[in-house]
């Protein structure tokens, strides 16, 4: 009995040796939208790349390692990207200097031209925003300048697809994860104007509502007002993703799926603390990226791939 012991609690320290060698190499995909009586004749419109929390900068390699990451992306052919903000490392701290904010932005533009075959619709992140500016009226204040780097029309907007509206909204705005009484007005409008049986995909960075923001904190603190706006137009097929969190969850609601899909950096490309499950990564949430496919039945697929980069 003591020799048998002693074997498994050698083989338990050779397996945990190899699974830290292997790192997340070793972790399959992650699948959060496997639904119960998927339909089997659903037909697959669109497949998308959602990439967010990308913190991109100089340090820790960071650059090449998300080109390496792209590369992945690009062997599932997609047909465009949504980026779910904190586009950049930061710009959002007091001491945060114009030069600093220029050049996390010029690496981003050099990334972006990496994969510029590919249409990219972005949202707002806090911490892509430089109030650190010396006045309102300097061109690099706020929201108007990430808006111009991110080729983004305005901080809020729509557009279609195939037979799939998206919907992308700016959280950034008073009590931090909450939306303005203008695009309030406005998401009302776009949601009553869509016909019913209506297919939605709506992207915030702050999760709307969502399983990590309980012990940690980060979610929408106008939650009660876009869930029970949700909750009139039950006869649309809506669905949610968000960033943020750097953690993956996925909350039902009312028939609404709300995906937080973890980040590209994961713990800000660093090696991580004493609370990071592995190397890398935040809490227990591996770095990585999801691959989304949306079906003529107004269902997705919603799929988390942890790299190793």
């Amino acid at each position: 009995m003591k020799e048998k012991k002693e074997f498994n609690e050698k083989r338990r320290l050779a397996l945990k040796k190899i699974g830290a060698t292997v790192g997340a190499l070793a972790i399959s995909p992650i699948v959060l939208s496997q639904e119960n009586g998927v339909n089997k004749k659903r037909k697959p419109l669109l497949k998308v790349a959602h990439i967010t929390d990308i913190h991109i900068s100089h340090e820790n390699d960071a650059p090449n390692r998300f080109k390496k990451c792209l590369a992945e992306i690009k062997k599932h052919k997609v047909d465009f990207f949504l980026n779910g903000g904190d586009t950049i490392m930061a710009a959002d701290y007091n001491n945060i200097t114009r030069e600093s904010v220029i050049n996390q932005w010029r690496i981003w533009e050099k990334l972006r031209s990496e994969f510029d075959e590919y249409k990219i619709y972005s949202c707002l992140g806090n911490h892509d925003m430089w109030w650190a500016a010396p006045d309102k009226n300097d061109a690099m204040y706020g929201k108007n300048y990430v808006i111009e780097k991110l080729g983004m029309p305005k901080r809020y907007y729509s557009f279609k697809k195939e037979d799939w509206y998206f919907i992308v909204l700016d959280s950034n705005n008073k009590n931090a994860g909450a939306l303005d009484d203008e695009q309030r007005v406005w998401l009302e409008k776009e949601l009553t104007d869509m016909p019913k049986g209506a297919s939605v995909l709506v992207m915030t960075h702050y999760p709307i509502l969502g399983v990590s923001t309980i012990p940690y904190g980060g979610s929408h603190t106008d939650s009660k007002y876009i869930t029970k706006l949700f909750y009139k137009h039950q006869d649309k097929h809506i669905h949610c993703i968000s960033g943020h969190m750097h953690l993956l969850d996925n909350a039902v609601y009312n028939h609404v799926n709300y995906y937080c899909n973890g980040s590209m950096s994961g713990f800000w490309w660093g090696e991580g603390d004493q609370d990071s499950a592995e190397k890398c990564w935040y809490h227990e949430t591996p770095p990585g990226y999801t691959i989304i496919e949306l079906f003529d039945d107004g269902s997705m697929k919603n799929t988390y791939y942890p790299h190793s980069y």
